[in-house]
């Protein structure tokens, strides 16, 4: 049975009140299965239905068509089994201005009809570094810790999916790694974890697996190491000091000062350097290192590789 599994879900809204236009279809026909233990990525670029899809799964929102369960409970039949499996951290920072910390734990651990849980909630507190704000008003909370305590009340009836939509969304390195060491934990110790995030060296150094969605359908679905396998080429990566060439800005991915080129072999590589010379730019700190999951990410998202890292 798998932890989580989307099948055919579609999702369509219908266009604003008072303006003419066709209804916005957010999914269309999404299927997958998520494995129990399994630590699973959905990337994609804002608008591509990641949010409707989570939506759905945690029953904020209802498919336009399709199924959607959780360790075999249905999110709209069996509502309250797959709620209690699941615990979600949303992207929004949504808390209670009246209460602390520690007392918004225990509320929610009402919620689930959970007493008599203060060890957990004092390991959970400890774990995401809130021990010394347990007795704090919501209020007093800096963003970033904000969102550790978000974390907590997710995990505060133990369930067996983990659902992080953006969790470390503009938060601070120490917050990250805090909240990754403690996921990896619960990961190994049997927990499902479905993450979303734009950091991809998140998605690539903690996930096993990753569907890729754009316009609402699924592009690429593959084990994490596969994808990287597949990416067609290295990367040339230097730096300049003025504006290259519109004949290979084209081809480049630029930050900045750094320029990244596709390079399958020493004579791209010679050619993309030469054509910098010829242009009269000198190129700086140069280097050529492996695809990553951002590489593969444009490339899929461009339609450069097509359908090739969808997989079943």
């Amino acid at each position: 049975m798998p932890a989580i599994s989307f099948q055919s879900v579609s999702k369509t809204y219908p266009s604003k009140r008072g303006q003419s236009g066709p209804a916005v279809k957010a999914l269309d026909d999404v299927s997958f299965d998520i494995h129990q233990g399994e630590f699973f990525g959905l990337l994609g670029p804002n608008g591509a239905g990641k949010t409707s899809l989570i939506s759905i799964l945690a029953g904020l929102s209802r498919a336009s068509g399709g199924k959607v369960t959780v360790h075999g409970h249905d999110v709209l039949s069996d509502y309250a089994a797959a709620r209690r499996t699941l615990g979600v951290v949303p992207q929004e920072l949504v808390f209670d201005p009246f209460f602390s910390v520690r007392e918004a734990l225990h509320i929610q651990s009402g919620y689930f009809g959970i007493k008599n849980n203060d060890a957990w909630i004092d390991e959970l507190l400890s774990s995401l570094g809130l021990a010394d704000k347990a007795n704090a008003n919501m209020r007093q909370l800096s963003g970033g810790m904000k969102r550790r305590v978000l974390v907590a009340q997710a995990l505060v009836h133990k369930p067996k999916v983990i659902v992080l939509d953006e969790p470390t969304a503009g938060v601070d390195v120490e917050l990250r790694q805090t909240l990754w060491q403690f996921i990896a934990k619960l990961n190994k110790q049997g927990s499902t974890v479905l993450l979303t995030t734009h950091y991809l060296e998140e998605a690539e150094a903690l996930c096993s697996r990753i569907a890729m969605l754009k316009q609402g359908k699924v592009v690429a679905l593959a084990q994490t190491s596969e994808l990287l396998k597949a990416a067609s080429s290295n990367v040339l990566r230097f730096k300049i000091d003025s504006q290259l060439p519109q004949a290979l800005a084209d081809q480049a991915r630029i930050t900045g000062r750094i320029v990244q080129f596709p390079a399958h072999n020493a004579n791209e590589i010679e050619q993309y350097l030469a054509a910098v010379r010829q242009a009269g730019l000198v190129a700086e700190d140069v280097e050529i290192r492996k695809a990553d999951l951002e590489d593969v990410f444009l490339d899929v998202m461009s339609d450069k590789s097509g359908q090739a890292g969808v997989k079943a």
